[in-house]
């Protein structure tokens, strides 16, 4: 299953791709109104989800890079044993690896990550994420989704399906 690395790939490309438009058209903490509810806004975040340890003085970054490098090369054997069937599961772990990639090299080339879009209702603000984590999210969310579905049964030899021809 590991010709979904290329969905990895794709979602990597996308997202330095976006990051780089956001850093040389956008202007830090200078909000750009696109909708109502939307906004882009280059936000520099030097922690993980939500901005956990951003203040912890720059030691964090190391172990944020360590663990998504750990994480990634975990995802690449797990699609690596995948069955030919698998494909959502492969899918959403091809999403989670470009996502995770995609953050660790804003860390090793700039100390942070990059984010840029901004949601936000009634004077509340989602925190400001990128690309690399909505890729993160649907991967996982399909994850999940893929764990609590029902298997689908197999066709073995034996098994003819109401379309095949007795044997």
């Amino acid at each position: 299953m590991l010709r979904w690395l290329w969905l990895a790939v794709a979602v990597l490309g996308l997202d330095q791709l976006t990051k780089s438009i956001a850093e040389h058209q956008l202007v830090q903490f200078a909000p750009v109104e696109v909708l109502p509810f939307f906004n882009l806004s280059l936000v520099y975040n030097t922690g993980a989800a939500f901005s956990l340890l951003g203040e912890a003085g720059g030691w964090q970054r190391w172990l944020f890079i360590a663990l998504a490098l750990g994480v990634s090369v975990v995802l690449v054997v797990w699609m690596r044993r995948l069955s030919a069937g698998e494909r959502l599961t492969a899918a959403a772990l091809a999403l989670v690896l470009g996502g995770a990639l995609g953050n660790v090299i804003d860390r090793i080339w700039h100390g942070h990550v990059i984010d840029f879009i901004d949601l936000h209702y009634a004077g509340y603000h989602w925190p400001a994420f990128n690309l690399a984590d909505s890729a993160i999210t649907v991967g996982a969310v399909l994850l999940i989704a893929t764990s609590l579905l029902p298997e689908p049964p197999s066709r073995g030899r034996d098994e003819a399906g109401p379309d095949d021809p007795a044997p």
